[in-house]
């Protein structure tokens, strides 16, 4: 196991409060646009996050009143044109790698989405465990107005899973923008709040998971993705399985000796 604590980035923020890691890109003059060099940072961050001993929690914070205005135009989109087949692929496969870490990381991720969240950046709060957004927040799967299919990323697969599939071929195919209203009413968003308190209802949030039996978290995450490509009697039997492993933890026989004593457990995440 390492330690994060110190992890300096060139092209995101990052601060560890609480064993919660918040993490924001910064860009806020542009609307904190994605480029190569910061999609492959992201990516290698959340495939450290593996082996962290002091992160629980991840939140994906807003900067400068805005979340992520997807791929930088002039940055990404520019240079694209000129690659090669090869090219391409190699970059399509850098964005879905940033997807595929965020959810083997082993760690609950909430985003906390003000203002714009679209393209990558709407992908980013999809691949996030946990949803929370202002009533500003302006969130586009806008991969089509640009000339692209709406399978980006993984979003044909996860985003139906998460506000049902004729919503989803809506916002993919269209590429409109779903209000924060919308958002929460289909369960994209678990809540919505005013833009001054969103980053502390997101920390509050955070810091409960992080206070429970983290690495039973991590095992319920697990359970939570890999289970989608599981029959049931799979699924049952996975669970059976997760649920010993974690039976064999020292949070479980914390959390039996503070009933029995009538205390609130304190669980240490072994």
């Amino acid at each position: 196991m390492t330690e994060m604590a110190g992890l300096q980035p060139e092209h995101f923020l990052w601060e560890l409060r609480d064993r919660v890691a918040v993490v924001r890109l910064n860009r806020p003059e542009r609307k904190n646009p994605l480029t190569f060099e910061s999609y492959a940072e992201l990516r290698d961050m959340f495939r450290d996050l593996v082996y962290a001993s002091d992160v629980d929690v991840v939140v994906f914070a807003s900067n400068g009143g805005n979340f992520c205005s997807g791929g930088d135009v002039h940055e990404i989109i520019g240079p694209l044109i000129d690659k090669d087949m090869k090219g391409l692929l190699e970059f399509t496969r850098m964005t879905g790698d940033l997807v595929k870490a965020m959810i083997g990381c082993g760690k609950p991720i909430i985003s906390a989405v003000d203002g714009i969240c679209v393209g990558a950046g709407a992908i980013i709060a999809m691949a996030s465990d946990l949803r929370l957004a202002s009533h500003a927040a302006k969130c586009a799967f806008l991969f089509t107005r640009v000339g692209l299919a709406g399978c980006d990323m993984g979003a044909c697969a996860m985003l139906p899973r998460i506000i049902g599939q004729g919503r989803a071929a809506e916002l993919l195919c269209t590429g409109r923008v779903m209000s924060a209203e919308e958002g929460e009413a289909w369960g994209f968003w678990n809540a919505l709040h005013d833009a001054e308190a969103l980053e502390d209802e997101a920390m509050n949030l955070a810091r409960r998971i992080a206070s429970g039996p983290v690495f039973a978290h991590g095992i319920t995450k697990t359970q939570l993705n890999q289970e989608w490509n599981m029959s049931l009697e799979q699924a049952i039997e996975a669970e059976a399985q997760a649920q010993a492993i974690c039976m064999q933890t020292q949070d479980f026989g914390r959390a039996y000796r503070a009933f029995v004593a009538k205390e609130k457990p304190v669980f240490e995440g072994d």
